[in-house]
């Protein structure tokens, strides 16, 4: 973090647990963007959330889409409610 200091680039710490953080650097803009989508656990994320943020984050774009539309289907297929089960991770 101290390098990205050192160079002027903004970046957002996500703490998920005392050993492991998510470190989303990049243009202001797009780091407010990511403020409003990431307000929980990523594995919680819904399957439009993770599109956007992998979008955001410059991941292969077909990529996502594939990813979005299993997440989607999984979603669709699923009758728990509950945040634990496959359909949200």
């Amino acid at each position: 973090m101290r390098r990205l200091e050192s160079y002027g680039i903004d970046y957002i710490v996500q703490t998920v647990n005392d050993n492991v953080l998510n470190l989303y650097f990049g243009r202001r803009e797009c780091l407010d963007a990511i403020r409003l989508i990431v307000t929980r656990p990523l594995h919680q994320l819904t399957p439009e959330e993770d599109f956007i943020l992998g979008a955001l984050l410059g991941y292969d774009i077909c990529m996502q889409c594939e990813r979005y539309c299993k997440r989607r289907r999984m979603q669709d297929e699923c009758s728990h409610d509950c945040q634990s089960c496959e359909c949200v991770s």
